[in-house]
């Protein structure tokens, strides 16, 4: 599989929808509208953290999420799907035969549009010693099934628990200092023309010398989407739409 893949006009980039049927479910409605071609494309590039919890290995965060995983399995053989892995849903290929799926040790993932070259992330890729450390443990196969176990044997307390904890959390907030610590993050990845991810939901741009960064905007505050544009000299641009189920035609 290719680690580089070409952005098509009209693309839709989604990030950090935090899926759960009881608190967040409108992106079934989202992904109902595009099955149904009220949205349309031929290219949808998720950004991770589209579940607030799915797990490969755990049969119970499956489970939970069924119906949005046959879903979009039933996307996948109609458009091109990419999937970015985030720090919510890892461990993603056994649910997703038919889409592209990057883990973290992939990501930032190059990428192009028409003559422009730049990067697309989740965004988790790059954090402090420990953040990396924990990174690659809960995403450890052998940790993951040893997690089944336990789950299985208290009767899914642990993720009933996480769950609720993660239900309570305030996925809006402002990151103060945000661009400089964006500076800081993605140091190493400045030559392209272009880098995009979400994690952080700040649906923040700004350029670091000639890169435009764009964080994007996360699904689960105001459940907006982006579709790529081109401007008139190519140059990649984001149309921001807000999703509102039940309206006859999105752009």
């Amino acid at each position: 599989m290719s680690h580089s893949i070409e952005i098509q006009e009209g693309a839709i980039f989604l990030s950090d929808a935090h899926y759960s049927p009881e608190l967040r479910p409108e992106l079934l409605s989202f992904f109902q509208a595009l099955n149904n071609e009220k949205v349309c494309t031929k290219q949808l590039v998720l950004f991770g953290d589209i579940f607030d919890a799915l797990f490969g290995y755990i049969p119970y965060t499956y489970e939970k999420n069924k119906e949005l995983i046959t879903l979009l399995n039933t996307l996948s053989l109609k458009i091109e799907i990419y999937y970015l892995e985030g720090n919510h849903d890892f461990q993603l290929t056994q649910f997703f035969p038919h889409i592209k799926v990057f883990p973290i040790e992939l990501q930032p993932l190059t990428c192009k549009f028409i003559n422009q070259n730049g990067y697309i992330a989740h965004g988790d890729f790059n954090g402090a010693f420990g953040y990396r450390i924990y990174t690659k443990l809960i995403r450890n196969s052998f940790l993951l099934r040893f997690l089944k176990y336990i789950d299985s044997m208290q009767n899914h307390t642990i993720l009933k628990k996480l769950d609720v904890y993660l239900g309570k959390k305030n996925d809006c907030q402002n990151f103060c200092g945000f661009e400089a610590f964006i500076q800081q993050h993605i140091q190493k990845y400045t030559s392209g023309d272009f880098f995009i991810e979400g994690h952080f939901h700040q649906n923040r741009s700004f350029y670091i010398d000639c890169l435009n960064y764009i964080n994007l905007g996360a699904f689960a505050c105001n459940q907006r989407y982006f579709r790529v544009k081109s401007l008139q000299d190519n140059q990649l641009k984001l149309q921001e739409i807000q999703f509102k189920s039940g309206d006859e035609k999105y752009g």
